[in-house]
């Protein structure tokens, strides 16, 4: 009996020791794709021209001026960028990252500039790094957007300027000329005249450069006594240069202007503005502040940490094209700005790529920059924006390709606000960038079934994007030229990701090859299409009515 019963523990024994041994054939759940800023798909939208949320703070400050088409306050806000959260427009877009234009307070005048008077609904025209914007919304707004988006893992990227404040009006006095230089202009020929200048006419430029302490000018100060925080913002700026030790210059006051945004409602990332137009030791010591600044809120958030993630720091710097790889060549000296506080740079050059490449030259030629020369880096892809005059498809011609290019490129994405709904880009009578700003088409989203088909193409490629680091932060390989298909594989600490994408392919049946990516048997969806399938022999076989395929583990 004594024997029977060693006999059968022995037997329980080399059974359990058997699973364990061939635990890693046991079929694994599927891990959560992390989320990674080099594959981010942004979504960048003009405060003031998204959706109008509450429309009782659409006038202060008396702006009842006419203005030029398209150049005044038009009414959108914060609490409409919470609404469409709410409503699910960007999760199901794929979007998680949204990227905004400022929204601290600007001038209260006017500018004429010969195509009519402007206001500053742009957000670029500050007056108070301090205080939001009234027409765009309050800071209690901008916490719920930051908490709302974070409990749908959507990452908050503000827009932040050091460079210039706004300009000088009836109602905005210019700043001491201790803070500001008002000429000359810049001419951009080297370092020097696209540095020390101001961008355009009556846009006074900050002295970042200088070395000359300097107390904040009267007028603001009147302006916070008048609001009475006066003391509150005194006491804040003597604890911040006592914690620094930075001297009290214009650039360090600005820092901590806007890092205080940081600190207060646990934003991810900034959008530094006009980045070559600062000398580069400036982003560094805002980088070093935002990450301080990002520490301390998780520090005093510890439930609200999304993940392991620094804080984003991504550069407009005009004209920056990724075959540059670390450099910016001002023509008399190149500067690294990834070596000075940027984890990525906008790319100006994706759109002429675009134009001139096919998908997979497109497609090759980025993956190997990103995983040679600017390995650890990023850069952020567009097609269209606020204020680039030259748009790779300004009468949307092309949605289509627009969203196979962009949202399945190598590197990070922006979505323009409307790039999606094919929101035209060519306004009459709309003069210089106001072309670019319309409203966004809403109305023409529900009703034009054209327009619905090209947002629901938009969507599937955002999803699959979201779904997938190995899309925009992983190793592109071409499977086959035509029809055309491509591998992307992505692997970072224990995650591995991999997917096969066909583009330009026939309607109906169509074979692709996923050797070396899915192994046969395993069960495969195509997102777009949502069809399983499995593999046999190396291959796949979909059935759809489209000539896309996005194929991934199911």
């Amino acid at each position: 009996m004594v024997m029977r019963k060693i006999l059968f523990f022995l037997l329980i024994s080399i059974v359990i020791g058997s699973c364990t041994v061939n635990k890693e054939t046991e079929p694994t759940v599927a891990q959560k794709p992390p989320f990674v800023w080099e594959n981010a798909n942004f979504y960048f939208l003009l405060t003031d021209r998204f959706e109008n949320g509450d429309k009782t703070n659409d006038i202060n400050f008396e702006r009842t001026a006419k203005t030029g088409k398209l150049r005044g306050f038009e009414g959108g806000d914060i609490q409409g960028i919470i609404k469409k959260l709410e409503e699910g427009y960007f999760t199901n877009l794929g979007v998680n990252a949204i990227w905004f234009s400022p929204v601290v307070e600007q001038i209260h005048g006017a500018v004429d500039e010969g195509t009519g008077v402007t206001y500053g609904f742009h957000g670029y025209w500050t007056k108070d790094w301090t205080a939001l914007e009234p027409n765009f919304g309050t800071k209690n707004e901008l916490k719920q957007l930051v908490e709302k988006a974070h409990e749908k893992g959507i990452r908050i990227v503000l827009d932040g300027v050091i460079n210039h404040t706004g300009p000088v009006t009836k109602s905005d006095p210019v700043w001491p000329s201790n803070w500001v230089r008002t000429e000359p202009t810049c001419n951009y020929q080297n370092y020097e005249t696209t540095i020390s200048c101001t961008l355009v006419k009556n846009l006074p430029d900050v002295k970042t450069e200088s070395t000359i302490e300097v107390e904040i000018p009267k007028h603001l100060a009147d302006k916070w006594k008048a609001e009475g925080r006066y003391q509150q913002e005194m006491d804040e700026l003597d604890k911040f240069f006592k914690r620094t030790g930075y001297p009290r210059l214009p650039k360090y006051y600005i820092i901590k202007w806007l890092t205080d945004y940081i600190v207060e409602f646990g934003v991810d990332g900034y959008r530094a503005d006009t980045v070559k137009h600062l000398e580069e030791d400036v982003w560094a010591d805002f980088a070093k502040e935002c990450e301080y600044a990002f520490e301390q809120w998780k520090k005093n958030n510890p439930e609200k940490v999304l993940d392991t993630n620094k804080f984003y720091l991504v550069g407009e710097v005009y004209n920056y094209g990724i075959s540059g790889g670390q450099l910016f060549d001002f023509g008399d000296q190149k500067v690294n700005y990834f070596k000075h506080g940027f984890q990525s740079l906008i790319n100006f050059e994706f759109k002429w790529n675009a134009k001139d490449m096919s998908y997979d030259e497109l497609f090759s030629h980025y993956s190997s920059i990103l995983n040679n020369e600017l390995k650890e880096y990023g850069v952020l892809n567009y097609l269209s924006s606020h204020d680039d005059g030259s748009p790779f498809d300004p009468k949307r011609l092309k949605p289509y390709e627009t969203a196979n290019k962009l949202l399945l490129a190598p590197g990070a994405a922006q979505i323009y606000y409307g790039d999606e709904t094919a929101r035209t880009l060519v306004i009459p009578n709309a003069v210089g960038d106001a072309t670019l700003r319309s409203n966004m088409n809403w109305l023409a989203l529900q009703q034009n079934k054209n327009i619905q088909a090209i947002h629901l193409h938009w969507q599937k490629l955002g999803q699959f994007r979201n779904n997938h680091p190995a899309i925009g932060a992983g190793i592109h390989t071409k499977i086959t030229e035509l029809p055309y298909t491509f591998k992307r594989t992505y692997t970072k600490a224990n995650f591995t990701d991999k997917v096969v994408v066909g583009l330009d392919m026939n309607k109906g049946e169509k074979n692709l090859n996923v050797t070396g990516v899915f192994e046969d048997n395993t069960s495969v969806k195509d997102a777009y299409s949502n069809t399983v399938a499995h593999v046999k022999n190396g291959k796949v076989t979909i059935n759809s009515p489209y000539t896309i395929v996005l194929l991934e583990a199911n």
